[in-house]
């Protein structure tokens, strides 16, 4: 969809359909536990899921009620505690939060009113309009936070309590290990994507020396052989601050990682099971992943050099929304959208891949880049500061290719994720890279 002239009609119907998903899975995700578990903090890292779900109905109010529509606040005396940058979210319990059964009134009655404003929304005039972007951005923010309360179910202890099929098993991949990524320009960012968000744009040229790219993420049966030759006990593969941080806090292998004679388990959503070998690796952080590239003789891509793998195309020299072309994401593409809870095996979607060869750039896991959350040239905040621009710095590094947990309205080929380098909670994987002088 690189053409945002698109007819009311359908720009109506998309922003439905996107919210009416993104509603349908946080309704699962805040129905499945019992209401302490919705107001339980399971984590210091994560807010109660009750926080989410008010928070999602507070923002779609703010936004298309009231910046919208230009209706009165239902309930302002709310906005401050679900403003995220007001508190932080180890701070949130202690709020006086509205209990379950109040919060689902709330976010049901707005989005009652939002779909009541949607038939008569035109969809141009100002920015937030233009092309639906404002129901679009509402859209990935549900979505965001659906992900995010995943990594709280996953994070809460006792039984499970979320099930999905798991993704198809496939053949063990035979295919080359690295791909060679050409070297010349390539278009990175977006001008034209409607919902696509600020740090996303604009489109620009950026020139990136050939590199070879893995062509499957890490999986953990490397990570593993990572681990038995000593990798978190060598202090050579690890930066200064990486080093530092594994012996602070004892970290020895992924996260939810155990060892148990001469196998190693991991707890998944509640359920105890061996570590699947050809599963990418999952729950590491970014001095980890650093680490494993290091390791072995390579290194994590940049961010430029993720993109232009992930979306241009040598035979026309385009930049395509996604690895396989312009067409949204089917089952076929990309294992994404929570419709299993677990990566697919590395060498999966092999219609997802890219015209290079390279394969689950697209979901599975978000993939750790050696770069630094920071703006494009030209960037402008758009519509808030607190969405991108507080966040650009060197305490950030970037991740790109979304996840299982991530739903396609908020991923495509340009969709920037960051996160500090200490995180292990997210559904985090890597795959590395060399630069075509190396040996």
């Amino acid at each position: 969809m690189t053409d945002p002239a698109f007819d009311a009609d359908t720009l109506r119907e998309r922003a439905l359909t996107t919210l009416t998903t993104a509603r349908a899975r946080t309704t699962l995700l805040t129905s499945c536990v019992e209401e302490p578990d919705l107001t339980a903090q399971h984590s210091p890292l994560m807010s109660p899921l009750v926080w989410d779900l008010a928070h999602i109905g507070n923002q779609e109010e703010m936004w298309l009620l009231r910046a919208v529509a230009g209706r009165e606040a239902m309930r302002p005396e709310i906005d401050g505690l679900y403003d995220a940058f007001e508190h932080p979210r180890a701070e949130r319990p202690s709020l006086p939060l509205l209990p379950p059964a109040e919060a689902r009134h709330y976010a049901s009655e707005v989005r009652g009113r939002v779909l009541d404003i949607l038939e008569s929304t035109a969809f141009h005039g100002t920015r937030l309009t233009e092309a639906g972007f404002a129901f679009g951005m509402i859209a990935q923010h549900e979505q965001q936070h659906d992900e995010t309360m995943l990594i709280t179910h996953q994070l809460r202890k006792g039984p499970q309590a979320l099930t999905a099929p798991d993704p198809d098993p496939v053949p063990l991949f035979t295919g080359p290990s690295e791909v060679l990524v050409p070297g010349g320009p390539f278009t990175m960012g977006t001008s034209t994507e409607p919902w696509a968000l600020d740090n996303e744009r604009p489109a620009h040229r950026r020139e990136v020396p050939a590199f070879y790219m893995d062509t499957t993420p890490v999986t953990n049966a490397a990570f593993q052989a990572f681990i038995a030759d000593g990798g978190y006990d060598t202090e050579r593969w690890w930066t200064p601050e990486g080093w530092a941080h594994i012996r602070q806090h004892s970290i020895h292998a992924p996260l939810y990682w155990h060892r148990d004679g001469k196998q190693w388990l991991r707890r998944r959503f509640g359920v105890t099971e061996v570590v699947p070998p050809d599963e990418p690796v999952l729950h590491v952080c970014w001095y980890e992943a650093d680490a494993y590239a290091r390791w072995a003789g390579r290194r994590l891509p940049t961010e430029a050099e993720w993109e232009k793998a992930a979306r241009h195309d040598p035979a026309s020299g385009r930049s395509t929304r996604y690895p396989w072309g312009d067409a949204d994401p089917a089952p076929e593409h990309a294992n994404l959208g929570q419709r299993h809870l677990r990566p697919a095996p590395a060498g999966s979607y092999p219609e997802g891949e890219s015209p290079l060869g390279i394969r689950q750039l697209i979901g599975d896991v978000w993939e750790w880049t050696a770069s630094d959350f920071l703006p494009y040239p030209g960037f402008q905040a758009f519509p808030y500061k607190e969405y991108s621009e507080v966040f650009f710095g060197p305490e950030y590094k970037v991740l790109r290719g979304g996840a299982f947990a991530v739903d396609q309205v908020a991923c495509r080929g340009t969709f920037r994720n960051w996160d500090y380098p200490i995180r292990r909670q997210i559904f985090s994987g890597f795959r590395t890279a060399r630069s075509a002088g190396d040996a």
